[in-house]
């Protein structure tokens, strides 16, 4: 199990251990966390996962790829470590992975 842990824009946050193999967004999910709406399950089509991979992961994941990068383009107030939690696949190495929530999807 990995610990990740989903800092909302308020600053409160939340922990939850997550299996490997299970993506970040559907770990939110699972978990009832509120700012992933997830609107197409994870299939990388909406970008209602967009979240901030905490500066201090960045370079732990591996680059966005193409298609990532193209539904980035489509998210409300992108920076630098945009993500689509649908797009980081949980492995042990992400143990204490932090995300931070934008203030909407939409």
């Amino acid at each position: 199990m990995a610990q990740i842990t989903f800092i909302k824009p308020d600053g409160s946050s939340y922990e939850v251990d997550v299996a490997p193999g299970i993506s970040v967004m559907q770990a939110a999910v699972d978990n009832m966390i509120d700012g992933i709406v997830a609107e197409c399950g994870g299939s990388c089509s909406c970008a209602t996962c967009h979240c901030y991979v905490d500066e201090a992961w960045v370079s732990k994941l591996p680059k966005p790829d193409g298609m990532e990068k193209d539904m980035l383009e489509c998210v409300l107030e992108p920076r630098p470590n945009s993500r689509l939690s649908c797009q980081i696949v949980v492995t042990a190495a992400l143990d204490g992975l932090v995300v931070h929530l934008p203030e909407s999807q939409f």
